[in-house]
């Protein structure tokens, strides 16, 4: 796939042109954004998303579009399960609903720096070191068992990390918000405000996301321009999407499975891909490995979306389940403490 410089450079002045649209009116008008706004932008975000992936179709053909909508799809999933992490630092440090969409929006200017450098790093390594597949699909593989096995309960809790903690104790901080603002005016002095904690928080979170998710998409495509737009891609839309599903959050408890599931096959997927092409020398004497298949980008998007869309069906049938029940179990004790009363009358 060659992508001249042009169409690199056009393409991340459109992006960085809706960034900046999305930063200017976060900036200007701090709010919480109504269901519908959020609907509206989303619908707006997806669709362009949709349009590009129809763009790589019609310039490079239906392989490499396939792979920019497994990708983005991939990484899209995974945003959303950063989204529950989110959560969890807004509530554990009680963010105004007004001020939580600036914060998010600087999280996902954060995110998107940090996955450009690692997006630079893994090209140039994957184009000099073939060998870097094994260490991808190892760690995807790794990061597989260790979301499985944290199961529904996954990120129930937030840790301080050094960085917080650093923060907390050399930085003069305030313990109010002032509504977005970074600073306050205390008694005649200028303090930060626990804002910053919160971005700090968010961003070191970005951090270790990032680290799962670009040898994710690096195994669906080695494509550098695709990886890059599929992640920016994923990321538009993030903060809307964050209000828009609210509660529904909590009902995909079978999201961290899915998403364990997408993780290993990718993994999987990476050390075949590493064995068919294998030049290390104490792996079958430096030879290709005949036996290690190549999975096709139709294989995998195929995969991607019945594992995504089954986990989806099965969490809202088990959360729609889980609701019945507390329901029901009022409504069962009421009925046996009226039979009880009614017993009594009988017997008396």
């Amino acid at each position: 796939m060659n992508v001249s410089t042009s169409v690199w450079a056009i393409t991340l002045v459109v992006l960085g042109a809706l960034l900046l649209f999305d930063l200017v009116i976060v900036g200007r008008r701090p709010h919480e954004p109504s269901v519908r706004e959020c609907a509206l932008w989303i619908t707006f975000y997806v669709g362009l998303a949709v349009l590009f992936g129809i763009g790589v179709w019609a310039a490079h053909g239906g392989d490499y579009a396939g792979q920019f909508f497994a990708g983005w799809i991939t990484e899209y999933s995974l945003s959303v399960d950063n989204l529950f992490v989110f959560v969890i630092i807004m509530a554990r440090f009680a963010v105004p609903r007004s001020a939580q969409q600036k914060v998010l929006l600087v999280g996902i200017v954060l995110a998107l720096l940090m996955r450009g450098a690692f997006i630079a790093v893994g090209a140039a390594a994957i184009s000099r070191f073939e060998w870097v597949f094994y260490l991808f699909g190892a760690f995807l593989v790794y990061t597989a068992v260790k979301l499985a096995s944290g199961g529904e309960d996954e990120g129930e809790e937030f840790k301080e990390n050094v960085m917080i903690r650093w923060a907390r104790r050399m930085l003069p901080m305030s313990d109010r918000y002032n509504n977005a603002r970074m600073t306050i005016q205390v008694n005649g002095s200028r303090l930060l405000t626990p804002l910053l904690i919160v971005m700090i928080a968010i961003g070191t979170t970005d951090l270790i996301f990032a680290l799962d998710s670009i040898p994710a998409i690096f195994g669906l495509t080695q494509e550098p321009y695709l990886v890059f737009t599929a992640n920016v891609f994923a990321l538009m839309g993030l903060r809307q999407l964050y209000f828009l599903l609210g509660d529904l959050l909590n009902r995909l408890v079978y999201l961290s499975v899915g998403l364990s599931l997408v993780l290993g096959f990718i993994g999987v997927k990476l050390v075949f891909h590493a064995l068919h092409n294998n030049n290390v020398p104490f792996i079958n004497g430096g030879e290709h490995v005949g036996w290690a298949p190549e999975i096709s980008t139709q294989i995998s998007l195929a995969v991607i979306l019945g594992t995504l869309a089954i986990t989806a069906v099965a969490s809202l049938i088990k959360s729609r389940s889980v609701a019945r029940r507390e329901l029901i179990g009022p409504a069962a004790t009421m009925e046996s403490a009226q039979e009880a009363r009614d017993r009594d009358r009988v017997t008396d």
